[in-house]
């Protein structure tokens, strides 16, 4: 029988959960596969993948920085990839690349499913206006909030990242609009912080007020309490990490490869055990 063989490109790339996740995953649909971590050189990405399916390999996740350049590799989009601006998933069809983005499907199944919390009718407040934080927005709209609100420490790149989704918005009725950091005057329902702040643990120049009792705060970094998490449960909000969102990107990438839809909850909570 043959093994179908999978991989994760990144640089750098031994950090990566992912074959980790996906073997779980296929340990649970009794599919036998082989998943790799790939060291791409930074100026090596289109070589690499050319490599990974003139040898075979069925698909790749493709994570930092290598998604603009996978986006710009691919043949065929997705609608959320085509939204996002960005790939983190390749199937590879014949000679074409095919290309997804799972993230923002990853976060919003897990504040859904794993933080129990509805999104619609509610008021979430989106700190960030790069790529982390565009490729969850069309996710995030469709979900039908009141009121989706995109804050970044400039009004123009925030700006930029609302008017490529005005028409969205509007499709499904939902109020979005941008702010400054410094300019935010409300409490929210739910507060995901979609910028790189956490590496360095810098501290967001956000009002405290944007926590209510709750609200939930959610940082797409894993791993670590960062600063944005101390503020948030100083103020009383409840809190996650975005390790759920980890697994349930990876879910979602799972379901395109092989069509099973795996159960994350059990990886997610031996992801934290470990």
């Amino acid at each position: 029988m043959t093994v179908e063989k999978y991989a994760v490109i990144g640089h750098p790339i031994e950090h990566s959960k992912s074959p980790l996740i996906h073997q779980a995953f296929a340990r649970q649909c009794n599919k036998s596969i082989v998943y790799e971590k790939v060291l791409a050189p930074l100026d090596g990405f289109a070589a690499t993948v050319a490599r990974l399916q003139a040898d075979g390999y069925l698909g790749a996740n493709v994570t930092v920085p290598f998604k603009f350049e996978a986006f710009d590799a691919c043949q065929d989009l997705s609608a959320r990839a085509q939204a996002a601006g960005a790939v983190n998933t390749l199937s590879f069809k014949a000679s074409q690349l095919l290309g997804d983005n799972t993230d923002g499907c990853g976060l919003v199944n897990d504040i859904l499913k794993h933080q129990q919390t509805s999104l619609a009718g509610k008021t979430i407040l989106l700190l960030g206006a790069g790529g982390a934080a565009q490729g969850v927005v069309l996710p995030l709209l469709e979900q039908q909030p009141l009121q989706l609100t995109v804050a970044n420490r400039s009004l123009d790149k925030a700006q930029a990242m609302a008017d490529r989704f005005a028409v969205d918005a509007a499709h499904v009725q939902v109020k979005l609009q941008v702010q400054t950091f410094a300019d935010l005057s409300q409490g929210y329902d739910v507060v995901i912080n979609a910028t790189s702040a956490g590496l360095n643990d810098s501290v967001l120049q956000i009002p405290a007020l944007v926590f209510q009792q709750h609200t939930l705060a959610y940082d797409m970094m894993y791993g670590r309490d960062t600063p944005f998490m101390q503020q948030a449960r100083a103020a009383g909000a409840r809190v996650a990490d975005g390790l759920g969102m980890l697994v349930e990107q990876a879910a979602e990438a799972f379901y395109l490869w092989h069509g099973v839809r795996p159960d994350t909850a059990s990886v997610i909570q031996s992801l934290r055990q470990s």
